[in-house]
């Protein structure tokens, strides 16, 4: 049995453009395989920022969602409004809990 795979990180948009990025960051989703969970989150303390955990069956999984002609051109959108990137990105090994 293969290990799932998991990532947090946190996306801070241009000022002002969270919603237009939390737009293009759902774009595609629902359809990439393997996929067993994505959360989109944000935070009154942090107008700008963007929480970002997903949940993959494998590593593999999350790499060739990468590829998607729908994932790269939410990527494409999304770029020019991206300010910046959290200072921590965890990857993780999901073990348990509910959905997973």
């Amino acid at each position: 049995m293969s290990e799932k795979y998991g990532l947090f990180g946190k996306l801070v948009a241009a000022p002002g453009k969270r919603d237009e990025l939390l737009g293009y960051l759902s774009e595609g989703t629902e359809a990439m395989p393997g996929c067993l969970l994505y959360v989109l989150s944000t935070s009154e303390a942090e107008p700008d920022a963007i929480f970002i955990y997903e949940v993959w069956e494998t590593r593999q999984h999350h790499a060739d969602s990468l590829k998607l002609p729908a994932v790269q051109a939410s990527i494409a959108k999304a770029r020019p409004i991206i300010a910046g990137f959290g200072p921590e990105r965890f990857e993780m090994t999901p073990v348990g809990g509910v959905g997973i």
